[in-house]
């Protein structure tokens, strides 16, 4: 497995590359931690498993590189640089980034996107502006009130949330369970036991092991069966009943 670092306008692109050295892209959007150990372990995860992977800079405008830790100090500052994020611009980012990775020479067999956190929302976002072949979106904390994009969004899309998730409430999520119910390209998993986060192993505040394994479970089968080299969207979905 090796990386490199793209450039796409005026910021930084990491890109993880699989041991073929080919495979289908995957735009990996961070949350408000940055591309810190958790996404670098995430995005080697999704690389060793067959993905052309790359994890747009964000916040580049205001703070380039930015990475912080996992506890309430890191969580702090965090809330900090994103309290100067410009959402538009950022979408507008991550769906230079859609582009410019499907013109990379590895990338074969379709372009998705997965995210966590803010990046959840994005990546949601990124479903209703551009034309990905498969979003997943992790506790994406504007999703509720937003649903009115689900009408925009054609692409196969699965939502993952938790239960206890004290910044996007089990009655908002629900709220999401009424609209996706009875689109065919749309799935959501909630974790009731967890909270926010709780993927986010290097986040001990946040980490629910248990959650995290069947979440990631279903994740990935939903990226393999949908963003595989040569694979079928409809079949698919078809097959995950």
């Amino acid at each position: 497995m090796t990386s490199r670092v793209e450039t796409v306008g005026d910021f930084d692109l990491p890109v993880w590359l699989p041991a073929s050295g080919r495979g289908p892209a995957l735009v990996l959007v961070q949350e408000i931690f940055g591309l810190d150990d958790y996404l670098r372990s995430v995005a080697t995860e999704l690389a060793a498993a067959g993905y052309v992977v790359g994890v747009p800079d964000l916040f580049w405008r205001t703070d380039p590189g930015w990475s912080s830790s996992h506890d309430e100090a890191g969580l702090n500052a965090s809330l900090a640089v994103v309290g100067e994020f410009d959402h538009e611009l950022g979408l507008a980012d991550v769906v230079a980034t859609l582009e410019h990775m499907r013109s990379l020479p590895e990338v074969t067999g379709g372009a998705g996107a997965l995210g966590f956190c803010l990046g959840g929302w994005l990546a949601y976002r990124l479903a209703a502006a551009a034309d990905p072949d498969v979003v997943v979106s992790f506790y994406g904390s504007g999703v509720p009130d937003h649903l009115d994009l689900l009408d925009e969004i054609t692409c196969p899309l699965q939502f993952h949330f938790g239960g206890q998730d004290p910044y996007i409430p089990r009655d908002a999520v629900a709220r999401v369970e009424a609209a996706v119910a009875g689109r065919p390209n749309v799935e959501i998993h909630v974790q009731e036991q967890a909270g926010h986060a709780f993927h986010n192993h290097a986040a001990p505040m946040f980490h629910h092991p248990e959650a995290a394994a069947e979440a990631w479970r279903l994740a990935t089968a939903f990226l393999n069966a949908n963003l595989t080299p040569g694979g079928n969207r409809e079949t698919g979905l078809r097959e995950r009943g």
